[in-house]
């Protein structure tokens, strides 16, 4: 037997579930399809005593608009909560001990002065070419690594310390491999145009946001609020999508021993789900597709009575370096960067595991993983309290790396599905790997395959 829909959908994240979304309200008859056993994919909310507990993103970047325009139209404006800016403060460990991230530090770049030098964060070899990149003349480059880029401007020191971490915590990937122009455009921009990032910041500070409000949001009840609030009038099947073929009048996709046929096709899955799906269609997509590397991650996030917590408090959490890093990347205070995330007698810590150089950490037990979270948050917070709870996620091979030569693989990528009519992608692999982003590219391919419908330009 043959299904029919006008649209196909493959994946059943944020990106999938936007774009299925949009043909709901145009009216669209579509199908989505999720190999997995739930919506959603790595955003994941669970409720532990009274807790809101993230397993994957717990909030998105307020700069960008895609997140919040959609929220406000799912009707949810007013479960929009902000972080905690006014106490926000950011550690990095440097040889066991928690170190505060200087005030005014945009990513790599110092913006305030005295902060920066009175830093114990950074040697004074470090401070002293923060100081001379100050007289770096504007440059055009073909793309490098993140870490190329770093230690050209401020040395090795500085791409430790400060980019590696903070790059890390964001991308889980490795900033030697990773792609400036694609990770840090705007500071390649500011090299182009200024030569000294430095320079470049402080004549556009006057430009950046202040006032704004804060710079990460999410939902009350969880993100996982907007996936339910998504999937209401979505049609979706849970079954894998095995093959996809070209017919007269559009595409024919296998998924677990059924048929289904679309005019048009959204592949809102990860490329290395997308790369065999389009072998049959153009292998030369399908080989592209698949050399873009993803690395995976675990999250093991820990409940504690606030009564019984004995460990140093650390902000909103820390990050830990590659150079002191044992297998925990990072930790976040989950009760502290938003509020009404916990009951006033409630601690909730998020650490998390994986990345680039330990994509081992997945085959971890829960007890392994709970004991490693454990014992480095003794070493480096003194913390001995049992935890109430325990949660684990884990995300095999879900973020996607930029590596150098993104730009030019994307543009082909780009081309080559543009090529073949009533094909779109969208997905963290492409353009951005934030919730705004894939949001973004969902919504992007829902529109266009709307218009070839009703431009009728689906007959082959």
């Amino acid at each position: 037997m043959t299904e029919s829909s006008q649209v196909v959908i493959v994946g059943g994240g944020i990106s999938g579930l936007s774009a299925a979304y949009d043909l709901v309200r145009a009216g669209i008859p579509h199908t989505l399809f999720e190999k997995r056993g739930r919506l959603g994919g790595v955003i994941e909310t669970r409720t532990m005593e009274g807790c809101v507990l993230e397993g994957g993103p717990d909030s998105f970047i307020s700069q960008k608009p895609e997140a919040l325009a959609l929220i406000r139209e799912l009707g949810l404006e007013d479960q929009v909560i902000g972080s905690n800016d006014s106490t926000r403060i950011t550690y990095i460990l440097r040889r066991g001990r928690l170190v505060p991230l200087p005030e005014g530090v945009l990513m790599i770049v110092p913006t305030r002065v005295w902060p920066m030098l009175k830093s114990p964060l950074l040697g004074w070899g470090a401070k002293l070419r923060m100081a001379l990149e100050l007289a770096h003349r504007p440059a055009i480059f073909p793309d490098r690594s993140v870490a190329e880029f770093v230690i050209d401007h401020f040395g090795s020191e500085t791409l430790d310390y400060l980019a590696e971490p903070l790059l890390s915590g964001v991308y889980g990937g490795d900033p030697r491999e990773m792609s400036v122009g694609a990770v840090l455009p705007r500071f390649v921009e500011m090299e182009a145009r200024y030569g000294s990032l430095g320079r470049a910041v402080w004549k556009t500070r006057s430009r950046q946001r202040s006032g704004g409000g804060p710079l990460f949001r999410t939902l009350k009840s969880g993100l996982g609020t907007m996936v339910e609030r998504l999937a209401r009038n979505v049609s979706f099947r849970y079954a894998e999508v095995q093959s996809i073929e070209r017919d007269s009048n559009g595409f024919r996709l296998r998924a677990e021993g059924n048929w289904a046929h679309a005019h048009e096709l959204i592949l809102a899955c990860p490329a290395w789900t997308a790369a065999p799906l389009v072998a049959g269609l153009d292998p030369a997509l399908a080989a592209r597709l698949s050399e873009i590397p993803y690395t995976s991650s675990a999250t093991v996030t820990l409940g504690f009575h606030a009564s019984q917590f004995d460990g140093r408090q650390a902000g909103h959490g820390f990050l830990i370096p590659r150079k002191e890093r044992r297998r925990m990347a990072a930790c976040t205070f989950v009760h502290e960067k938003f509020p009404d995330r916990a009951p006033a007698d409630r601690m909730v810590l998020r650490c998390f595991f994986g990345g680039a150089g330990d994509e081992q950490a997945l085959g971890e037990s829960d007890e392994s993983l709970i004991a490693m979270a454990r014992a480095e948050l003794q070493a480096i917070l003194g913390l001995t309290a049992v935890p109430r709870f325990t949660s684990i996620s884990r995300w095999p091979r879900s973020m996607a790396q930029y590596t150098v030569g993104h730009a030019v693989r994307w543009k082909e990528i780009e081309a080559r599905a543009a090529a073949i009519p009533g094909l779109y992608l969208a997905g963290n692999a492409y353009t951005g790997i934030g919730i705004p982003d894939c949001i973004r590219m969902g919504r992007k391919a829902a529109a266009s395959a709307a218009i070839r419908l009703k431009q009728g330009q689906f007959v082959q």
